[in-house]
């Protein structure tokens, strides 16, 4: 066991009420006999956790973990607190979805530890909410973050996404003026992207024009910041000192262990998944998709990746540091060409992306793997 590191625990739940047509997640709709025997594979995963387990943030995603009827909840949470030494836990959160919360579920979630909720409410646009096939109204997920405060939750995520098809400038500001009237720590906006699989994709809708959805993230920029906002990655918004810590564990280069189906870990240098089969999970357990062990000039090209995913980007010093290896002796050519085309800047200690990348950040980041 690793001590005196920050380290994760990630589980995913792969239960939903429904599909959401944008959703290319591990997730489906489960009957309660099949929750409750999820929670008995996932009982078996968390017994095999290293002895002392004692991660620094806990996250819950899916799927819906709120979608799991009030007394699985209620024992998935006892289970990781069976199991884990939560005493270490700075951060436990746990995504909810507006359609799925009630009184009892919100009471479940403060009396189990968990002290972050990640609300997915996407737009208060109804129109916008039956094209994602979301279950919830706009007024739902009002009621359920004031719901949320009201219980006394004092850290409240809450996830929009902007560039959708018949969506405009004007819905994106209607949609920020709305949520910033509720107040939460935390901001996440995503552009829409159809996956493969996907509703979306199958029924061949196209991804909104470049120059709309760019004009909207502008819009987001702009309107967070006047809020105080701080923009502390790509999509991510925080009041000072609610950054998201669990990710930060994925943007640099930290170390987790995930549980559940489809769940991904990357401990003692190794990266492993589990296969995206719940039926399989709860017959047999967790079955690996894969397991690799990274080259070093592999592990350090990827932590330079997620790295400049944060707008603060990446510290020389801390990533030779970190990985052994200079970054600019690891991939300075093509850094140097992303520096000339105003892509990448470097100042001071700090690589970067400027402003103008933010948008198309995923051409510079194929430049450097």
């Amino acid at each position: 066991m690793i001590r005196g590191m920050n380290y994760g625990l990630y589980i995913h739940v792969p239960c939903c009420l429904r599909k959401c047509s944008y959703c290319d997640f591990h997730s489906q709709a489960m009957t309660d006999g099949e929750t409750r025997a999820f929670a008995d594979a996932l009982e078996s995963e968390l017994d095999s956790l290293p002895e002392d387990f004692s991660p620094a943030t806990i996250f819950i995603g899916g799927g819906t973990p709120t979608a799991l009827p009030e007394d699985v909840l209620s024992r998935l949470l006892g289970a990781v607190r069976g199991r884990v030494n939560t005493g270490r836990v700075e951060e436990w959160s746990c995504e909810a979805n507006p359609g799925t919360l009630t009184e009892g579920k919100i009471q479940v979630l403060l009396n189990g530890g968990v002290n972050r909720v990640s609300l997915g409410i996407q737009t208060f646009d109804e129109k916008l909410l039956k094209f994602l096939n979301r279950i919830q109204t706009g007024e739902e997920a009002l009621k359920s973050f004031r719901a949320l405060r009201t219980a006394g939750f004092q850290n409240i995520g809450a996830d929009l996404i902007y560039g959708l098809p018949g969506g405009s400038t004007r819905q994106v500001e209607n949609d920020l003026n709305r949520l910033l009237e509720l107040g939460p720590e935390h901001i996440s906006c995503y552009c829409l992207s159809i996956e493969p699989g996907t509703a979306l994709a199958r029924m061949s809708v196209s991804e909104a024009d470049d120059e709309e959805a760019l004009a909207q993230y502008r819009l987001i920029l702009k309107t967070l910041g006047a809020a105080g906002y701080e923009h502390y990655e790509i999509s991510n918004f925080a009041r000072t000192g609610r950054e998201c810590r669990h990710n930060l564990l994925y943007w640099e280069g930290g170390e987790y262990i995930g549980c559940g189906p489809s769940a991904h870990s990357h401990w003692n240098g190794t990266r492993r998944a589990n296969e995206k089969d719940t039926q399989d999970y709860i017959l047999h357990g967790p079955r690996r998709a894969f397991e690799e062990r990274l080259a070093p000039e592999a592990r350090a090209r990827e932590t330079l990746v997620m790295s400049l995913r944060k707008i603060r980007g990446v510290s020389q010093s801390l990533f030779r540091k970190q990985t052994g290896f200079d970054y600019y002796a690891l991939c300075g050519p093509a850094i140097e060409k992303l520096i000339a085309d105003g892509l990448l800047k470097q100042d001071g200690d700090f690589l970067q992306l400027t402003e103008s990348a933010l948008f198309v950040s995923n051409q510079v980041f194929v430049e450097l793997v």
